[in-house]
């Protein structure tokens, strides 16, 4: 046992002897866990399997890196046919103990075994559809899925509880005292096999019916003594009259026995035979049923594939036609371009630029659109950034600071190399008192330009904001 704060080996002490933390708590909890998965191992050993899995759960929620517990936790939902969720617990253990920890094993025997693996996926598949049948109330075909889960995985012990209780609801009690034997066979602790079982003994007990205990009537006879000789003769021995009477009475319960047989003979094996062949034939419609239903599965799916492209392509469609689709801002970057070439107004094709970046995400756009678009702004931002520089000053000089910042802004645009411009514009965020945007175009101003004069005056104006922030 380890110290949760430090990772030394622990002492009988409650203190770690190593950082001196407290470990009393710590050490109960642990042995909480280790009790529990005692507990767990002693039930899976005797096939308690429900009641190793409560414990061993237990276990995990004091010391969810009880490695052992968890390992032993996936060997017993694999015995019960869980084999989905012993996998998740291998899982879990080797990101806890990536290292000789022997789910590696497990997980590899799975894993190296196409056919095991298939099996599981079409065991959990089949028994989920056997679910979905019992959800629409067609609990014939649930029977038949939840045979062929038990073929393909005979120890699945939630498909054996889920059909005998299918029998139960069908009042087959026999099915399904034999399925929750089969339950109780993997599980003897399953709490639920249990109670239905006790059901299915009361529904299956004979009544309590008092019998009345019949004398039988002796027969009378009459003794007599001929010579050395005693004749025994009963009384209601019948002359030759009653004695063919009681022959043709004889044929008559012969006959009526002879057809009682083949009542109860024959009758029944042309009626297995015939339930036996409407079986096979109900397994052969399930089996198109399933064929049937995930050919529609797959249709369904290319349907909905087939909509959401359609969707997609009438999106794309309508982002290129609608008022402000693609097209409709290519039309306004080339009404911009012929703007320029025809009347040279930087002005106007600057208001035309303007519209486009604030409906065009520029660079999402195609590059012949940006090419564009940034021949444009070459040709004209010089000229564009010196006129917002100038309006920016005649703001800044009436103390108009949002209007010098609005100005500043576009000149910094136009002109990404305009290092004046790009100071006056921390300038005006500090007159304007915005100190966390001045300090950032300062830095920038020092970034973009080092060594030139604008670049001292940025650092002379932090030096200044450090100064006023320290006093």
């Amino acid at each position: 046992m380890v110290c949760y704060h430090c990772g030394c080996q622990l002492s009988e002490q409650d203190y770690c002897t190593s950082c001196g933390a407290d470990v009393s708590l710590y050490k109960k909890i642990l042995g909480l866990s280790n009790h529990y998965y005692n507990v767990g191992l002693a039930k899976a050993k005797v096939r308690d399997l429900t009641g190793a899995i409560d414990s061993l759960e237990q276990s995990l929620k004091y010391n969810s890196r009880n490695v052992e517990a968890r390992n032993l936790l996936g060997l017993v939902f694999y015995e019960v046919g869980e084999s989905t969720e012993a996998m998740s617990q291998w899982i879990l253990s080797m990101n806890v103990e990536p290292k000789k920890n022997i789910a590696s094993d497990y997980i590899q025997r799975i894993q190296n075994n196409p056919s095991r693996y298939d099996v599981i996926r079409q065991t959990m598949k089949k028994f989920n559809q056997a679910l979905a049948y019992c959800e629409q109330g067609s609990k014939d075909l649930a029977v038949i899925q939840l045979k062929k889960v038990l073929s393909l995985s005979p120890r699945f012990v939630k498909a054996h509880m889920l059909l005998a209780l299918l029998h139960i609801d069908n009042e087959d009690w026999e099915k399904a005292r034999r399925e929750l034997n089969k339950t109780l066979g993997i599980d003897r602790g399953n709490t639920q096999a249990l109670l239905y079982m006790q059901e299915v003994d009361r529904m299956l007990a004979p009544d309590d019916i008092e019998k009345n205990d019949k004398k039988r009537k002796k027969e009378e006879t009459v003794r007599y003594q001929s010579d050395n000789e005693v004749i025994i003769q009963p009384t209601n021995l019948a002359d030759g009259t009653r004695s063919g009477f009681s022959t043709v009475l004889n044929i008559i319960v012969g006959l009526v026995i002879g057809a009682a047989a083949m009542y109860f003979l024959v009758l029944p094996a042309n009626q297995k035979a015939a339930q036996n062949e409407a079986q096979e034939r109900v397994e052969s419609i399930a089996g198109q049923l399933d064929s049937k239903t995930n050919q529609i599965q797959q249709l369904e799916n290319m349907v909905n594939t087939l909509e959401n492209a359609k969707a997609k392509l009438e999106e794309d469609l309508d982002a290129y036609e609608g008022t402000e689709g693609k097209l409709k801002e290519m039309d306004q970057l080339f009404v911009a371009a012929s703007t320029y070439l025809s009347t040279k107004d930087v002005g106007l094709t600057a208001e035309r630029l303007d519209h486009v970046r604030e409906n065009v995400k520029i660079e999402e756009a195609s590059e012949e659109f940006q090419g564009l678009y940034n021949a444009l702004l070459a040709l004209i931002g010089p000229e564009l950034a010196k006129t917002y520089h100038e309006a920016g000053y005649v703001a800044f000089r009436n103390e108009d600071f949002k209007a010098a910042i609005d100005n500043y802004l576009k000149a910094v645009y136009y002109d990404p190399n305009n290092a004046e411009a790009l100071f006056d514009l921390g300038n005006a965020y500090r007159r304007d008192g915005d100190s966390v945007n001045a300090v950032t175009i300062f830095n920038r101003v020092i970034e973009l330009f080092p060594e030139t004069d604008t670049a001292r005056k940025a650092k002379q104006f932090l030096v200044d904001y450090d100064a006023g922030e320290t006093e």
